[in-house]
């Protein structure tokens, strides 16, 4: 059985979980075994909702409406907002908080089945990115509480096998939602990109790019690789890669010479990064496009 928040869930708050034989049902049945849901529900203003978990087997979702919560995954610390949805994969350790003087309102449900990877990136979810902003989706809760029309069915197979199918809707259309709000507010790639010209002899942070759109990171990293289809780390480096084969192209410097130049102390690190861009070394690279 997948572990729930042991919260005690008041009268206008929903928590069902599917028992342990129903799941095995589930991930043999040939209509549902791909994806099938293992708890889901809906919390209204979770006062001490709290959850800490170091091993789990599921992937989670949990679309904030209202109020904050204090979320850390894999020790990387977040604040959780109205208007964002989170996705916590199966294997990453994490724990969360509702905010105790605003907590959070939240729609959640874990699930399991050989298409939770795929579907985590279809909807857009990578290790960088835990969040993403999409502010108010009516489209969204309706999935959402689509689930929900499983409860007092007694755990029979045809109300699970619909469920499951609206599990798979719901994460289909998470995309659409994503696209419907990145209309909302957009990075300006120019500003961005002369930012990171301008400072390729720096390590600049995600923080730093994600200022200069007015958004916080995990929003604007969203943003950015809709928008482009990198991450804005990964074009900062493949413009610093650029710059490299460039000075090897042009000058006599050292790649410990070029390496300092573009920020980096460590050559060997750099070289390393160089590499998996190009496919060839520092060296091999000077030596094939000099002779």
């Amino acid at each position: 059985m997948t572990r729930t928040s042991q919260w005690p869930v008041p009268p206008d708050s929903i928590r069902y979980v599917i028992p342990d034989p129903v799941i095995r049902s589930l991930s043999r049945h040939p209509l549902t075994r791909d994806l099938y849901p293992l708890a889901f529900g809906h919390y209204r203003r979770a006062a001490g909702h709290h959850m800490h978990r170091e091993h789990h087997n599921d992937d989670l979702l949990i679309h904030c409406t209202e109020g904050e919560a204090y979320l850390n995954v894999e020790d990387e610390p977040c604040v959780v907002r109205a208007g964002d949805l989170v996705l916590i994969p199966a294997g990453a350790a994490h724990r969360y908080t509702a905010a105790p003087e605003n907590p959070w309102t939240i729609h959640w449900v874990h699930y399991a089945g050989p298409l939770a990877e795929n579907f985590r990136q279809h909807m857009g979810f990578t290790d960088d990115i835990r969040i993403q902003h999409i502010g108010r989706q009516p489209r969204l809760l309706v999935d959402f509480n689509g689930l929900l029309s499983v409860r007092q069915t007694g755990f029979r197979t045809p109300g699970l096998v619909h469920v499951a199918n609206r599990l798979r809707q719901l994460l289909a259309a998470v995309p659409l939602s994503v696209g419907e709000a990145s209309h909302t507010q957009q990075p300006d790639l120019d500003i961005i990109h002369n930012f990171m010209r301008e400072h390729l002899d720096e390590r600049i942070t995600l923080g730093q790019l994600a200022d200069l759109s007015g958004l916080s990171p995990a929003h604007f990293a969203t943003r950015y690789r809709a928008l482009t289809g990198v991450s804005p780390i990964q074009h900062f480096l493949h413009l610093k890669v650029e710059q490299a084969c460039q000075m090897l192209d042009t000058t006599d410097h050292s790649f410990t010479q070029i390496s300092n130049m573009l920020g980096y102390d460590d050559n060997y690190y750099f070289s390393r990064l160089f590499k998996k861009v190009m496919g060839q070394s520092p060296t091999d690279y000077r030596h094939t496009h000099r002779h």
